[in-house]
């Protein structure tokens, strides 16, 4: 308990920044209308491209005993490419509402 409080005190500043994010993300995201929510969201999913290379090189770099390191960059490699197609599918639904349709 001690060390996880001494954690804490020395990266107190994070927490805060980190908290501050939540709350501002949350201010914003909650002020978007709902007109550019999705394709907001396809685009932000597409972005997720960055946490995948993150989880490759993670994995790259972890020692091969170190079981945690490779399952948790594996989970975020498998999440970051559903996250990813799901983007890209959302994305390619809405843009065949624009779409002239065939007579």
């Amino acid at each position: 308990m001690e060390n996880f409080l001494t954690w804490i005190h020395l990266h107190q500043e994070y927490i805060y920044i980190v908290i501050l994010m939540i709350f501002l993300g949350i201010e914003i995201i909650g002020r978007v209308p709902s007109v550019l929510h999705t394709p907001l969201m396809s685009g932000a999913n597409a972005i997720h491209g960055v946490v995948i290379i993150g989880a490759i090189i993670v994995m790259g770099e972890a020692d091969p005993d170190n079981y945690l390191a490779l399952i948790l960059g594996f989970i975020a490699v498998i999440l970051g490419t559903l996250n990813v197609v799901g983007g890209f599918v959302v994305t390619d639904r809405m843009l065949e509402m624009f779409k002239s349709k065939k007579k």
